[in-house]
């Protein structure tokens, strides 16, 4: 009698567990994934940071200190001391709460700019799947000439097109390198799903073409482009962080943006690297957890990699 209510018990548990789904499963594999819990604890950190900073900073980003103004001269800027973790910038003001507000402004411009790029971009592959013919062949033209041209080489030459730099400038120029990596990749998730099963048979039931597409081909073809979203914020922030750092964004130096403070650290690298060190090193490690989380979570989504 045990040994049969045992047996059953763990048929029935087996059968949970193979009837899960494909987000369950995957949810799973990341809890089991070190590669993703790494870049989930980077990006829960720096989003906690980011949202709190002026919570978090002990001071504001423009606040001018006397006692580092008194040490400010030729060939020195105060480094680390009680009261101020990472020293003085080239103005006196607390190297350490303008690293912490910069985390705000650098994910607002990779969030925003990935944003406006995702709906754009699907906006584009929507139509161009959902239509073919020659709205298919015209988009897609456009979108090929687009990914022709690198990445930070079209943001540049976006961003010089505007008559004074600005956060919306880079912003803008972001986005619209973003755009075709979205629609290109919806555009082909759709020509899949025109050609499965379930779209084949609700076509077959003279459901509106406007109905399939919303209500069956979209919904599941949108996962693949929000994954992609994820490694694409972590390019967005990089590219982001070149532009401010080439002088096209916003050069007012009361702002506090990691591209930004990377730029105006070049010329005391000789006497304070730490000026550049930290931002470099804040940067890269936040697009590291964002491409960590990215490809992990595109890994576990993959149906070829269920066991």
């Amino acid at each position: 009698m045990i040994t049969t209510w045992g047996a059953r018990r763990k048929a029935r548990i087996d059968g949970l567990a193979a009837g899960r789904s494909l987000t369950a499963e995957a949810f799973a594999r990341l809890r089991r994934n070190p590669v993703a819990i790494t870049g989930a604890v980077i990006v829960g950190v720096f989003l906690v940071v980011a949202a709190l900073a002026p919570l978090i900073a002990p001071h504001g980003a423009t606040d001018v200190f006397p006692e580092l103004q008194r040490e400010l001269r030729p060939g020195h800027i105060p480094g680390p001391q009680p009261g101020f973790p990472l020293g003085s910038d080239d103005l006196a003001r607390d190297f350490y709460s303008r690293m912490i507000l910069g985390a705000q402004q650098t994910l607002a411009v990779g969030v925003v700019a990935t944003l406006i790029g995702l709906v754009v971009g699907i906006v584009i592959g929507l139509l161009a799947g959902a239509f073919g013919g020659w709205v298919d062949t015209v988009l897609m033209r456009v979108t090929d000439v687009l990914l022709a041209i690198p990445s930070l080489l079209l943001a540049i030459s976006v961003a010089a097109l505007a008559p004074s730099p600005s956060q919306t400038t880079i912003i803008i120029a972001v986005a619209i390198v973003n755009v075709p990596i979205f629609a290109r990749l919806l555009r082909g998730t759709m020509l899949a799903q025109r050609e499965s099963d379930h779209v084949v048979a609700v076509t077959a039931l003279g459901v509106r073409r406007r109905a399939v597409v919303l209500r069956h081909m979209l919904p599941n073809a949108i996962g693949v482009v929000i994954v992609q979203a994820t490694l694409t914020l972590a390019t967005s922030i990089l590219d982001a962080a070149a532009l401010s750092f080439l002088g096209l964004g916003d050069a007012d130096p009361a702002r506090a943006e990691w591209g930004l403070m990377l730029a105006r650290a070049q010329p005391y690298l000789e006497f304070r690297p730490g000026l550049a060190f930290w931002p470099a090193i804040a940067i890269i490690i936040v697009a590291l957890g964002f491409t960590l989380l990215g490809e992990s979570l595109r890994e576990a989504l993959d149906p070829k990699g269920r066991r």
